[in-house]
C-alpha cells in the first residue's frame, strides 16, 4: 500500500491468469513502479498471494474475490481472514465477472462481502457498472447509484475504500466510454459516495475501470474525479502496465 495506507491509485487485475514462474514479471513490475511516485498494486490469483506477497515490494497485493463468511463448508471459498494471512492487503469487491456468474448481481452479498473484508483488515476496491442495455435504456446512472446505495455502508472512509467503475459492456472489449460519459457517471459516484463518509474521513477515491491501455490511461486521468485505473489485460507485463502507471504521475 501508499505510505499514508491508502488504496493504490492504479490497481492491475490479472483475473485468471499467472503461474508461479509469473512471479519474475511480478518482480519487474514492483521493481518498476518503486521508482514512481504513485502507489501501484495487483489483484491476484489466491494461488499467487503468499508467494507474490513475499516479494512485491513497493508493490500492494491484493485479491480478486472472496467469500462472505470467515471459514467453513464452502468448497473452493476463499475467506478475508485467508487473503489476509496469505499476504493480501486489499480485495477487488462485485467486479463485473463476478456479479451474475457468481451471484453478485445480489447487492446485498456484495455489501456483505465488504463488510467481511473490512472486518479481516482488508482495504477495499468496491466494482460498480452497467450493462449495454442498462446504459442504451438511460438507467446507466440509476444503476450504479443504486448499486452503491445497497453495497456501501455507512460511516465509510477513503483510507480503504475506493469505487471503481467498470462499464460492464467495456471490460475486455477495447472499446472505453467517452470521456464525457466517464466524467458523468465519476460524478454520479462521487454524489452517491458523500454522504457515507463519515465526519472527518478521507473522500473516497474514484478508479475507472475498463480497456484501460497505455494510450488513453493519461487522458482518461485528467478527468475531473478520476483518481485512478484498474487495468484488466494490460497489467499483465511490466512492459504495458509501467507506462499506464507512468500516466498518472
Amino acid at each position: 500500500m501508499s505510505a499514508d495506507g491508502a488504496i493504490p491509485r492504479v490497481v492491475g487485475n490479472w483475473k485468471m491468469n499467472g503461474m508461479i514462474a509469473s512471479l519474475a514479471e511480478i518482480g519487474r513490475i514492483a521493481r518498476g513502479v518503486a521508482d514512481l511516485p504513485v502507489a501501484a498494486g495487483l489483484a491476484l490469483p489466491a494461488t499467487l498471494l503468499a508467494l507474490a506477497g513475499r516479494s512485491g515490494g513497493a508493490l500492494a497485493i491484493g485479491g480478486q474475490d472472496l467469500h462472505a463468511e470467515p471459514c467453513g463448508p464452502r468448497t473452493g471459498g476463499i475467506s478475508a481472514p485467508m487473503l489476509r494471512d496469505a499476504g493480501a492487503q486489499f480485495t477487488l469487491v462485485g467486479h463485473s465477472e463476478t456479479r451474475r456468474p457468481n451471484g453478485d448481481d445480489d447487492d446485498d452479498r456484495v455489501a456483505a462481502k465488504l463488510a467481511a473484508a473490512r472486518a479481516a483488515g482488508l482495504a477495499v476496491i468496491l466494482c460498480v457498472g452497467e450493462t449495454a442495455a442498462h446504459r442504451a435504456d438511460g438507467r446507466a446512472a440509476e444503476v450504479v447509484t443504486d448499486q452503491l446505495r445497497r453495497a456501501l455502508p455507512r460511516h465509510i472512509d477513503g483510507a480503504w475504500l475506493a469505487i471503481a467503475y467498470e462499464p460492464r459492456w467495456a471490460i475486455g472489449s477495447g472499446v472505453t466510454p467517452t470521456l464525457d460519459e466517464i466524467a458523468a457517471m465519476h460524478e454520479t459516484i462521487g454524489a452517491a459516495a458523500a454522504p457515507r463518509v463519515r465526519p472527518g474521513g478521507a473522500p473516497v477515491k474514484r478508479l475507472y475501470g475498463g480497456s484501460v491501455t497505455r494510450d488513453n490511461a493519461r487522458d482518461i486521468v485528467s478527468i475531473a474525479g478520476v483518481d485512478g485505473l484498474l487495468v484488466g489485460n494490460a497489467s499483465l507485463t511490466a512492459e504495458r502496465f509501467l507506462p499506464i502507471a507512468t500516466a498518472l504521475c
